[in-house]
């Protein structure tokens, strides 16, 4: 169903995938979008246990096109150095295809939206659990990954 990667020597390990997962602030939600045109938005994301989550709010155009359609992909770029004299760039990424699904319930938000203070406010953890606990109006996504492939550029 996907297409194998062309150039093997310039994959990444799995390990090497996750760490950019893990440590990159931002990454690309690509959706499918209004007259097949697609949609893709920066956004700001957790990785844990094998799963993307996102948040975001309770309405607007990036969750009417995941309820109109749950395949996505995500892209993140975990280096971007310019080799001008090679004319190349040494870069890594990663590209992830998969389903998105709305986090319903509070006990599966929570947690999700606590690893999100976590990353990217950890010195405000506690205000950050009162917000949270207040309801905060703000919506939870699960990206389930059908497939993932990293890459980098090289000399």
């Amino acid at each position: 169903m996907f297409r194998e990667m062309r150039s093997k020597a310039n994959m990444l390990t799995n390990e090497e995938v996750e760490n950019i997962l893990k440590t990159s602030p931002n990454g690309t939600l690509a959706l499918y979008g209004e007259n097949g045109y697609p949609y893709s938005v920066p956004v700001n994301f957790v990785y844990s246990d094998g799963k993307i989550y996102f948040h975001g709010a309770a309405e607007g155009y990036k969750l009417d096109c995941m309820k109109k359609d749950p395949h996505v992909s995500f892209s993140v770029i975990g280096k971007d150095d310019i080799a001008k004299e090679n004319f190349t760039t040494l870069f890594s990424s990663v590209i992830a295809f998969g389903t998105i699904r709305v986090i319903d319930t509070m006990e599966e938000k929570i947690p999700v939206l606590e690893a999100m203070v976590g990353k990217y406010s950890a010195e405000f953890m506690e205000s950050g659990k009162e917000l949270i606990s207040k309801g905060c109006g703000s919506v939870a996504y699960e990206l389930t990954i059908d497939h993932m492939t990293g890459k980098k550029g090289m000399l």
